[in-house]
């Protein structure tokens, strides 16, 4: 790393993903003005977010990360963010829990905006146009008007962004995240599923455990970490011009942090060594993600997280890993030797979404939940296998009972996915099946656990 760095020296770099803009000019004018906009999130919550992944990452903990897979403008309400707050209570708990393991919470939202697009075109019924590159770039409208790239959409995003962190701080800091409210964060259309005794069971003992603290003169009015909880934000970081717009100082440490989330990512299609992404991503101190499929090679791998975390700062780098289901087994234990060889710190997360999107005989693109489900199996058994910690999981989910992917406990079928299929990219799974998820997790973690606690008990016998 002999080059000197800046918020802008990505722009010397190439670049994939990037939308065509017509009109320069406009562009420049938005982008200077983002630059006189308010962070949306501050330094000392990424500092803070990385301190945790640094616990993650020596196995003293978990990484729950999910959202959406694209966030709309349309979509965009009180009601929504919600939902999806309170599913992910849910799925913490049930992780904490069962899986006696703390649980740093990351949301895929506040600025999820920006897709990768595998065409620069799509067609349909014959007439080709750009391709839907996010609320923050186009329009999902298949119109060629609709599909020209406007930079007044980065304003629309950041304000939505803002909105959305002002009620999630007020979820996660006013009473509502409390644990005595653990019952009430049962969605209504879970309430009869086949996963709502198994979370009850767990409120109930949540609710004693917490009247015994109380009788022991233990309660959330005096401890507050009882009644609140840290949530955090993340997206990929694939529009440049918006993140460089929102690229501070910080005051107390004089490093530069993105200010557009606490955690951002390189995507798998944006991962080149010496391309614009991972120029930009060396720079700024936030904790990252780097998603890895595929076709990353180990020797590659350790070039990027020399060129991304070359002081092995614990918490800095997130491998998110996504292969596909049977495939695992072919790419993940070469890339964890390599990095076990090179005594590298990295959090290993499990990214059992986008390698699994299959296209249903409906013409809907889906996920099989027993495909995302064998993904989270394979990903815990070869660190099983290596003695290295699965650290996390990365899902795209909604509070929303939508049918998108199918199988889970009510086993949707393809016939099932055109009642409710209302994703603008990517399918999710839907509260229900995020749910699953998070018991069949809490397994998997507790045997992961109990397999690293038999060495010592046999030492000690």
């Amino acid at each position: 790393m002999t080059e000197r760095w800046t918020p802008d020296s990505w722009r010397h770099k190439p670049i994939q993903q990037v939308p065509s803009y017509p009109d320069l000019d406009a562009l420049g004018t938005v982008e200077r003005e983002l630059a006189g906009y308010p962070p949306l999130v501050f330094a000392g919550e990424a500092r803070k977010l990385k301190r945790a992944l640094g616990s993650v990452a020596k196995g003293e903990a978990f990484l729950l990360q999910g959202g959406d897979c694209a966030e709309s403008f349309a979509e965009h309400s009180a009601d929504n963010i919600r939902d999806f707050f309170r599913l992910f209570l849910q799925m913490a708990v049930v992780l904490t829990f069962a899986g006696s393991s703390p649980v740093v919470k990351v949301g895929r939202l506040a600025g999820q905006f920006a897709k990768p697009r595998s065409s620069n075109t799509e067609t349909v019924d014959g007439v080709e146009l750009p391709s839907y590159r996010g609320d923050i770039i186009n329009d999902i409208a298949f119109t060629p008007e609709s599909r020209i790239p406007d930079p007044a959409r980065q304003i629309s995003a950041f304000r939505q962004s803002a909105a959305t962190l002002n009620l999630i701080r007020a979820f996660a800091s006013g009473g509502y995240a409390n644990l005595e409210n653990a019952h009430r964060w049962m969605l209504g259309f879970v309430k009869d599923s086949p996963q709502s005794s198994r979370y009850r069971e767990i409120a109930e003992r949540i609710t004693e455990s917490i009247d015994f603290m109380r009788a022991i003169g233990i309660n959330p009015e005096t401890h507050p970490e009882m009644r609140a909880t840290d949530f955090y934000t993340s997206h990929e970081a694939l529009l440049l011009g918006y993140e460089q717009s929102l690229t501070r100082v910080d005051s107390t440490s004089g490093d530069w942090y993105a200010t557009s989330g606490h955690m951002l990512w390189i995507g798998d299609r944006t991962r080149q060594l010496d391309h614009a992404h991972v120029e930009y991503m060396r720079g700024i101190r936030n904790p990252i993600g780097l998603k890895c499929g595929p076709t990353l090679e180990a020797d590659d791998l350790l070039k990027l997280i020399e060129r991304l975390n070359p002081d092995d700062e614990a918490g800095r780098l997130t491998l998110i890993c996504r292969f596909g289901a049977g495939k695992v087994f072919d790419n993940l234990p070469g890339l964890v030797r390599a990095v076990k060889r090179e005594g590298r710190t990295v959090v290993w997360s499990c990214d059992p979404m986008h390698g699994n999107t299959i296209k249903a005989a409906s013409g809907y693109k889906t996920r099989p939940f027993e495909m995302v489900m064998s993904e989270v199996q394979d990903f815990f058994a070869v660190h099983q296998a290596e003695g290295t910690h699965a650290g996390g999981i990365h899902l795209e989910m909604t509070g929303k009972n939508v049918t998108e992917c199918t199988g889970g406990a009510r086993a949707l079928t393809d016939d099932d996915l055109s009642d409710r299929y209302h994703t603008y990219c990517d399918p999710r799974l839907n509260a229900e099946q995020a749910l699953e998820i998070a018991f069949l997790t809490s397994e998997l973690i507790k045997r992961e656990r109990q397999a690293r606690g038999r060495p010592d008990l046999e030492a000690a016998e």
